[in-house]
């Protein structure tokens, strides 16, 4: 800063101490000579012109795809999950497989001791011979009153009763034999084999243990891991976007590999309280991700041939309106409002405001006035 007791120089002259002059001048002509006399700026008022390095990406067309992002987990396909629960309070007899086994179609899985189903079982058999012997007895007697009726030895009432009797013991029998047969299915649920080739992926009790007839009892799980899936929480308001067979990535969060497939459903009513829905999405391939693995999935929902598009983080967003800095051709930083159209988790579409072969700055542009000087960073 200028020392205004120090001498000034103007224009090569040099200028009397200030003591002197004060004692020759008034005070006020004295403050317009020091003024005049010293026109040199202090250090705090001068101006930096040094450029700000940027970094810029050169635009061009692209075809851009909308993405639904939703989170998800891994699951088997229906029909490659069998969860085994009893049909009644039991006891296990049999359990051959262990945790990680491979089962073949018909292998043994669960037998079961039920000691009320094997009485059920034996009360519908003798129901049955029972009702079969009424049966046998009713129609000979029906064919023996016919052959008396016709030599009129017995009566036509006779006859009418015996043919009622027959069609009661009838009815009878099939009543006895639904019970046997619902009775036999159930016994038939005391023996479980594997449907389909796959691997246990679960075994919660051992041969000895009394199980409830409970869906949170499991005693076994199988699945098949060659028919695995994504079960996607797609937000609802996404929904209308996503179209069977359309392609998706699947991602996991520590791997920047995603694994690529496609939509195989998507929900026909949704929980108009919900959030979200459930979409699947199969794998391309087979995958190695286990059951129960959390995911993410970007389903590709549209896509836009010949557009321009900036990556999101290049946006500087004030109020309503989005914008992004240019880098112009006198090196400096030009603000430019823009139109977003479809956005992906990294890129942005941008409908108008810019167009192909502009450089956009995407590094360095927080806080940088417009008409700023800047440099290109390599």
């Amino acid at each position: 800063m200028t020392d205004t007791a120090a001498p000034c120089r103007a224009r090569g002259r040099r200028i009397a101490p200030l003591h002197a002059v004060a004692a020759r001048v008034p005070h006020a002509l004295l403050a317009l000579i020091v003024l005049a006399g010293c026109n040199h700026k202090s250090v705090e008022e001068m101006e930096t012109t040094a450029a700000a390095p940027v970094k810029t990406i050169t635009l061009a067309t692209t075809t851009f795809e909308g993405v639904v992002s939703a989170s998800g987990v891994v699951a088997p396909a229906p029909g490659a999950d069998l969860t085994i629960t009893a049909p009644e309070p039991a006891r296990i007899v049999e359990l051959p497989k262990a945790e990680g086994d491979r089962v073949r179609p018909g292998d043994l899985l669960v037998r079961f001791e039920i000691p009320s189903i094997a009485t059920d079982v034996a009360t519908r058999r003798a129901e049955m011979e029972t009702a079969k012997a009424r049966v046998d007895n009713a129609q000979a007697n029906v064919t023996r009153l016919t052959t008396l009726v016709e030599h009129g030895v017995a009566a036509q009432k006779e006859l009418e009763d015996a043919r009622r009797e027959l069609t009661e013991a009838r009815a009878v029998l099939g009543q006895a034999e639904s019970a046997g047969r619902n009775a036999q299915v159930l016994a038939s649920r005391t023996i479980v084999r594997a449907t389909f080739a796959g691997i246990v992926a679960r075994r919660a009790h051992n041969p000895g243990d009394m199980v409830e007839a409970s869906a949170a009892d499991v005693i076994l799980r199988v699945i098949d891991p060659t028919r695995l899936q994504v079960v996607a929480s797609v937000p609802v308001a996404d929904v209308p976007r996503v179209e069977i067979g359309r392609p998706a990535r699947i991602l996991l969060p520590a791997s920047s590999r995603p694994e690529p497939g496609k939509v195989l459903s998507r929900p026909a009513v949704v929980d108009p309280s919900g959030v979200a829905a459930a979409v699947r999405v199969g794998f391309d391939s087979a995958t190695r991700l286990a059951v129960g693995t959390p995911v993410r999935v970007e389903i590709v929902a549209e896509q836009h041939p010949d557009a321009v598009a900036v990556p999101s983080d290049a946006l500087l967003h004030e109020n309503e309106e989005t914008f992004v800095m240019v880098a112009g051709s006198d090196n400096k930083a030009h603000k430019r409002k823009v139109a977003i159209g479809l956005t992906a988790p990294r890129l942005s579409e941008v409908t108008s405001g810019l167009k192909a072969g502009e450089a956009v700055i995407v590094q360095g542009h927080q806080g940088l006035p417009d008409g700023a000087a800047i440099t290109i960073a390599s």
